[in-house]
């Protein structure tokens, strides 16, 4: 059961020059067979770092979107000029080649396979997205590194090249399917993997059992919205809700962090903010689930 592996866990996997090989180090670690959710909470209470954390929470996402995803690193390919909107997407799917630009990409240069939108619509018809997989170190694909951000710079971003690139296309609709999911799919397994992450340095920390109960509380609900559909306004609801308990506890670990080791502290003030990226979208969400639900 993976909650008496995460209570078990007493060592962190020590962070790698590389992020493939650090991945695949915990993919060693946590064995095969692991849902998403359970990777997202093991490899979370591993990590070294926030940032490591953030990863392996991004994996368990991405497995969540595709199971059947190969089980080396991987990246979801959206971003275009800051704006994930279909009718701003530039890139085009013509047959099984893509040509075009993302701007933003997580772990880009370290991936395997990349998740890739494109726009797939005859000259004329609305925006159409399809989602593709396209392989690093294949024919047309380039990355280029980006400068390391104040946030995370232990996890690196890039920008992708697509020049008649050969794909595979996933069936279903790119945007419906697989680029609206993937979103809250994202938020709740990095708020698992980071909640996990907290709950290892309260037990290296001596926090309050209060504390420590509170974050256990808080995985087992991020467990619970783990096997809802993620384009169901009540799990929008449901999300909301759980980054609220986590905002109810953020004074209290900012109080623990504060008074304990400054290897802890440096880390959670540098990085501490990264649930705060998609909170716009996360709240967009939020108002129009509302509105769907009519919730008193």
């Amino acid at each position: 059961m993976y909650w008496q592996r995460l209570l078990a866990c007493a060592e962190r996997l020590p962070a790698a020059r590389a992020l493939d090989d650090w991945y695949a180090t915990l993919s060693a670690r946590v064995g095969e067979g692991v849902t998403p959710f359970e990777l997202a909470l093991l490899g979370g209470r591993l990590a070294a770092t926030p940032g490591l954390a953030f990863l392996a929470g991004y994996q368990g996402a991405l497995r969540a979107l595709w199971p059947s995803a190969p089980w080396t690193l991987g990246a979801m390919c959206v971003t275009e000029n800051r704006s994930v909107r279909p009718a701003d997407m530039q890139t085009r799917l013509d047959g099984l080649s893509l040509c075009g630009r993302k701007d933003f990409v997580t772990a880009a240069d370290a991936a395997d396979w990349l998740l890739i939108a494109a726009r797939s619509e005859l000259p004329g018809s609305s925006p159409q997205i399809a989602l593709c997989v396209a392989y690093s170190g294949a024919s047309g694909v380039r990355v280029d590194v980006l400068p390391p951000l104040s946030l995370m710079p232990d996890v690196s971003h890039g920008r992708l090249y697509l020049d008649a690139a050969q794909c595979e296309r996933l069936p279903g609709d790119g945007w419906d399917a697989y680029a609206k999911p993937f979103r809250s799919l994202e938020d709740l397994h990095v708020l698992t993997a980071l909640g996990a992450w907290l709950y290892g340095v309260g037990c290296d920390n001596a926090w309050p059992q209060a504390l420590k109960l509170r974050l256990l509380a808080l995985l087992g609900s991020c467990a619970e919205v783990a096997r809802q559909g993620m384009n169901e306004p009540t799990t929008h609801l449901l999300l909301a809700g759980v980054f609220e308990q986590f905002a109810q506890l953020r004074a209290e670990i900012d109080s623990a962090m504060g008074s304990g080791d400054p290897h802890w502290q440096d880390l959670w003030k540098r990085d501490s903010s990264l649930l705060e990226i998609a909170r716009a979208a996360r709240e967009k969400r939020l108002q129009n689930a509302l509105a769907v639900t009519a919730l008193c």
